[in-house]
């Protein structure tokens, strides 16, 4: 485990994001960092890669603009580069959103997660949200929670519409690392919701204190693993349902007609079993992805 990798993002006033998407570029590539690191005039947003080295060289260089000092770097161990390339680009937003002006300075309290727990075991009355897409809720959430379908994070807004019902609810928002939910529970007080919190940290610092808990399932995740399986329980290791079976599994591929690229959930017999597609069409379909093992 001589790698690492990174997870972080901060919302802020961030002057001349170009300059620094220049910079920080040929800082990544003279030290071997992969991922992608999105700027924009309202922040940052990155999942890179490393050795134990060279991320330690990369905090320390973030750290180095005064406006990211105080970032949370939430940090993973790995045996290789979790990514192939590295991309640093200039955003329109840190993460796709498209709700127009959302006031980041009324975000939602943050809920810590010893404190999540005491929800569940003191009986408290509330709703618990998903705020990522159907294709990561699927294989992944909180006990009980809400999973909108959502194809993407634009859909937040239709989705708060249909919550209109619990406006007096508590609701709690939750996302992979913080920066999703951090967005859309403003949009929920901006809304007029009473009692709003978001998961501190995402889902991701929640699993790393708790496992076989009230998280069930496994986590999509935007790197070359595809997913991290935080349980050990099987009751609660697996929430997802293959394409072909139905059997328990958390494991994507995408069909291997490349005219398809359908995201296929399945399970390893299964996949190999309908040579990596999603019907006999695209199993016979003469631009197909190469076979390969694993």
């Amino acid at each position: 485990m001589n790698y690492r990798i990174l997870l972080f993002y901060k919302y802020i006033d961030f002057p001349e994001p170009a300059k620094f998407v220049d910079e920080h570029l040929q800082f990544c590539k003279a030290n071997d960092i992969l991922g992608r690191v999105w700027v924009s005039h309202e922040g940052i947003n990155a999942t890179v890669s490393g050795t134990i080295e060279n991320i330690e060289k990369y905090k320390a260089e973030i750290r180095k603009y005064p406006q990211f000092a105080d970032i949370w770097f939430k940090e993973d161990e790995h045996n290789e580069h979790a990514f192939n390339k590295i991309h640093v680009r200039l955003k329109k937003e840190i993460v796709n959103a498209s709700f127009g002006e959302v006031d980041l300075s009324q975000t939602a309290r943050r809920l810590k997660p010893e404190e999540l727990n005491q929800f569940y075991e003191n009986g408290k009355d509330f709703v618990i949200v998903d705020a990522r897409n159907s294709y990561e809720s699927v294989i992944g959430k909180f006990k009980n929670a809400v999973a909108p379908k959502m194809e993407t994070f634009r859909d937040w807004t239709k989705v708060v519409e249909e919550l209109e019902e619990h406006k007096d609810k508590t609701i709690v928002t939750y996302c992979t690392g913080g920066i999703r939910c951090e967005k859309a529970s403003a949009y929920l007080v901006q809304k007029g919701f009473k009692d709003v919190y978001q998961m501190d940290g995402g889902i991701w610092n929640y699993i790393k204190q708790y496992q076989n808990k009230y998280w069930e399932g496994s986590v999509f995740i935007f790197d070359e693993r595809r997913i991290v399986t935080p349980n050990t329980l099987e009751e609660i290791k697996h929430i997802g349902e293959c394409y072909y079976c139905g059997k328990p599994t958390s494991y994507y591929i995408n069909c291997h007609n490349q005219n398809c690229d359908k995201l296929l959930l399945t399970c390893d017999e299964c996949k190999t079993a309908n040579d990596y597609c999603c019907s006999d069409e695209c199993r016979n379909a003469p631009n197909r992805r190469k076979r390969y093992h694993g």
